[in-house]
């Protein structure tokens, strides 16, 4: 037991869950589809069960009374043996259907809508008799072994002590007309069957929650597992780095050529950089067309170095640009008035004149 479970500390992953489920291994008590079929179909018969209990007293009264039956032909015999069969069906095929309906909702109720093609192809390890072996004498058998000798001995408690309870109105039933005894006796059936399935159902649970506490086990993963995973979604690290190196050489790239067209490069002070484009007679507000942080800040800076464009430390309206704007966009209105008063010194510094309009906006 402690080489199966020791090494898996990790929480089984999404990825791995779905894949579980996906092959097949689902947690799925039958023992519970078994106990919560049973009790509904018990509920079911029990309310509809007089009303069919007098449908098919009154189909095989009309059919088989008498003596009449006796005399029919050949062909009249089948004729009624029809009419029978179709009274009968339309009595018990709601029931059925009502019963199949909640067999249905209780199998999805534990493992929701699942179609697996996989599981209908013949596999030889079902039929091994090693492998077979093998889970009969593993944990999960001896565990279902016990269940199972369980479940028999309170099947047998619960009807002794649902009949015990009624030993003293057994003994008067000979007082009593056919009908009230059939009545009684279906009574009786119910409720013992009800109890039955009520216990077999707290069983389940207990069944259940073993199941899925072996499944939790079993996706449990191994650090190397956890590795082998991460390195399957995401990409051997080694080509993750060379890609990111390939995207940082292209934005490189892209920087040289596009930060000699700025006017201003505003930092904070060594953190980020915005690269700043205005025409006034062009743009209705100056426009970000490089930014960055870290090493392409750094970038830049020295780009704006070697091309004699302005450098102005603003820390908050570096900040701002960089989190709020997206490149090649306009500076929103809400830094109008900073980026204004940046534009206007590097205008001074170049000896420009800003045009009064543009500046005002």
């Amino acid at each position: 037991m402690a080489e199966e479970f020791g090494d898996k500390t990790h929480e089984a992953t999404a990825h791995r869950r779905q894949q579980a489920r996906e092959e097949g291994q689902i947690v799925k008590s039958q023992d519970l589809a078994s106990a919560a079929l049973l009790v509904a179909a018990v509920l079911i018969l029990g309310y509809f069960g007089s009303s069919m209990a007098e449908s098919l007293g009154r189909v095989t009264q009309e059919h088989l009374g008498g003596e009449a039956w006796l005399r029919l032909d050949r062909q009249d015999f089948a004729n009624r043996s029809l009419q029978l069969t179709w009274e009968l069906a339309k009595s018990l095929i709601p029931v059925l259907g009502l019963v199949m309906l909640a067999g249905i909702l209780v199998q999805m109720g534990q493992v929701g809508f699942l179609f697996l093609p996989q599981k209908l192809a013949l596999d030889i390890q079902r039929v091994n008799p090693l492998s077979n072996a093998s889970r009969i004498f593993s944990m999960t058998g001896a565990v279902h072994l016990g269940f199972g000798l369980l479940k028999v001995g309170v099947v047998c408690v619960v009807a002794a002590w649902s009949l015990w309870g009624e030993r003293g109105r057994l003994m008067m039933l000979m007082d009593q007309s056919s009908g009230e005894i059939a009545a009684y006796l279906f009574s009786v059936l119910f409720w013992t069957c009800l109890k039955i399935g009520a216990a077999l159902l707290v069983l389940a649970l207990f069944d259940y929650g073993f199941l899925w506490w072996k499944q939790e086990t079993d996706l449990r993963m191994t650090t190397q597992e956890m590795r082998e995973e991460l390195k399957t979604q995401q990409g051997d690290p080694q080509i993750a780095a060379r890609r990111k190196a390939v995207q940082r050489q292209l934005v490189m790239g892209r920087l040289s050529s596009t930060v000699p067209k700025a006017d201003v490069v505003v930092t904070n002070p060594t953190e980020l950089a915005i690269a700043l484009q205005y025409d006034p007679e062009k743009m209705a507000a100056p426009i970000v067309i490089a930014k960055g942080a870290g090493v392409l800040a750094q970038r830049i800076r020295r780009l704006a170095l070697e091309s004699g464009i302005p450098i102005v430390e603003r820390k908050e309206l570096a900040r701002a640009l960089y989190q709020h704007v997206d490149i090649n966009h306009p500076v929103p209105a809400e830094q109008y008035a900073a980026v204004a008063e940046v534009v206007k010194y590097v205008y001074q510094l170049k000896g420009k004149a800003l045009p009064g309009a543009r500046a005002a906006a």
